[in-house]
């Protein structure tokens, strides 16, 4: 059996990471919060059993999300933003993404809400969220859609502002989630976009 990956976390951190550190006091009241009710649809929620906030920050998603599985868990690599997600409540593991510390096929459903284009190693993360994710499990990735013009306005101001970020297409997401073994489906609404993988049972 694959196992988690050890990842040495320190204060030598990633500058994006310093961002949402800094951001962390205010980032729930500038940042608008999506429609829980798509993104349950979309995860074919409640489940039972567990499921893995990715890049889950302040926790403004997992607290929307109570009563969705029987337990949720946090993942984020700012300290800052889970110790807000911790004042709710809310379990938070401080780790990277492409490195997480759960053993194979521990979650029945994982999410990344506006936060895949914020991950330093996406590839990376992208098998370590299929390894973690059980059989018959399902992930759901919701971001901006980078075909939209406002989406590509955001895309160079998160730039100009030293955030890191690389947006990509959900096309490209689906076809590295197709080699790993996945089935995957796309929905876009508006100015944003799932990418639905279903891992098989066997």
């Amino acid at each position: 059996m694959h196992q988690a990956k050890e990842v040495q976390y320190n204060a030598s951190m990633p500058t994006r990471v310093g961002h949402f550190n800094l951001l962390a006091p205010i980032y729930d009241r500038v940042i608008m919060t999506p429609d829980p009710g798509r993104l349950k649809e979309a995860a074919a929620l409640p489940v039972e059993g567990k499921l893995l906030d990715a890049g889950g920050g302040t926790g403004r998603i997992a607290k929307l999300l109570k009563g969705c599985a029987n337990h949720i868990v946090l993942a984020d690599a700012s300290p800052q933003m889970l110790s807000q997600a911790r004042s709710l409540e809310l379990e938070g593991t401080t780790c990277y993404t492409q490195a997480l510390p759960f053993p194979d096929g521990t979650f029945q459903r994982i999410i990344t809400v506006d936060a895949y284009h914020h991950l330093s190693h996406q590839e990376e993360s992208l098998r370590e969220f299929c390894r973690v994710l059980a059989p018959g499990g399902r992930l759901v990735i919701e971001e901006p859609d980078i075909r939209q013009f406002s989406v590509k306005v955001l895309a160079l101001m998160e730039k100009l502002a030293l955030m890191q970020s690389h947006f990509v297409s959900a096309e490209k997401m689906a076809d590295s989630l197709e080699k790993m073994g996945a089935r995957v489906q796309i929905e876009r609404e508006r100015y944003n976009v799932w990418v639905i993988a279903d891992k098989p049972e066997s």
